[in-house]
């Protein structure tokens, strides 16, 4: 009876060790796919700064471009004085 007992044990420890050794296999692809869109999300918040800054240098040369009018218009006296 006791070598019966001994081996539903050792079968029920089997199918544990198996099902952690597919445990440890889907956590592997989790973190690989959570570092992928990690990565992804880094790249896009790379993208978004660039786009940002972009901006910024678009609005001070068109801030200069409306100085500059100004003071085209102004020799030309086309604009009331201020």
């Amino acid at each position: 009876m006791t070598s019966g007992v001994e081996d539903l044990v050792l079968e029920q420890l089997r199918l544990i060790r198996s099902d952690l050794g597919s445990l440890k296999e889907d956590i592997r692809e989790v973190k690989q796919r959570l570092a992928t869109l990690e990565a992804s999300q880094g790249s896009t918040l790379q993208h978004l700064g660039h786009q940002a800054s972009a901006m910024a240098q678009l609005q001070v040369s068109f801030d200069r471009t409306g100085d500059r009018v100004e003071r085209i218009e102004r020799r030309l006296e086309l604009a009331d004085a201020p």
